[in-house]
């Protein structure tokens, strides 16, 4: 007999692995969906679609390789896709500005206070998306370079180049803000960990992922 397709059991093996991979990451892709969509029932969304795409493309993904960098660049994709277009060229037309210096493997200190963290995260939302998403994967998720430019699918050269120039963008917000920022320093993670910006909403966490 000839078969048609992959076995029950092959297929139950392989969500099994799917979720022992992907579910420890609905934390972070939430949290990087809702700053992307800057809207928590959008990003509610993004993240369910994310998940659909991801375990319907799971036999694309190549064991040994970094899984949160391919499901990450899945939820990003899927949140352009959901873009306009004159977003779309609005982005193109910004990551096409001449570069500017890159960022130093250490993160440059930022003069914020405990109390301006509401200042921050305006100033981080006020990012064109290419900017936000760059400083938001490596100051709150921890992701190096090299992941960066896997999940955004850039040179690395670029992750630093738009990193330095959405942490510029920040700090001048922040210094233009009435009464500026205070004189203590903090590192851009140390400043995202003592003001809780890297925190979810606790409450989706009754959610059911769609799988």
């Amino acid at each position: 007999m000839v078969r048609c397709g992959p076995s029950s059991s092959h297929k139950e093996r392989a969500l099994v692995r799917f979720e022992e991979l992907a579910m420890p990451l609905f934390d972070s892709l939430y949290n990087f969906a809702r700053w992307l969509a800057q809207n928590p029932n959008d990003a509610e969304d993004l993240v369910q679609e994310t998940y659909l795409k991801a375990l319907r493309g799971f036999a694309s993904f190549e064991p040994g390789t970094n899984f949160r960098a391919w499901i990450f660049r899945i939820l990003r994709n899927t949140f352009l896709g959901s873009c306009s277009k004159l977003e779309r060229r609005m982005t193109q037309a910004m990551d096409s500005e001449e570069d500017l210096p890159v960022a130093s493997a250490t993160p440059e200190s930022l003069l914020i206070g405990r109390s301006d963290v509401d200042a921050v995260r305006w100033a981080i939302e006020q990012l064109p998306v290419i900017f936000r998403e760059v400083i938001l994967l490596c100051d709150v998720e921890d992701a190096s370079y090299r992941e960066i430019a896997e999940i955004l699918s850039i040179p690395m050269g670029t992750v630093m180049s738009r990193l330095a120039r959405a942490r510029k963008t920040v700090r001048e917000s922040l210094r233009s803000a009435p009464g500026g920022p205070r004189s203590v320093e903090f590192s851009h993670q140390d400043l995202f960990k003592r003001n809780g910006m890297g925190q979810i909403d606790e409450s989706r966490n009754q959610r059911n992922v769609p799988f």
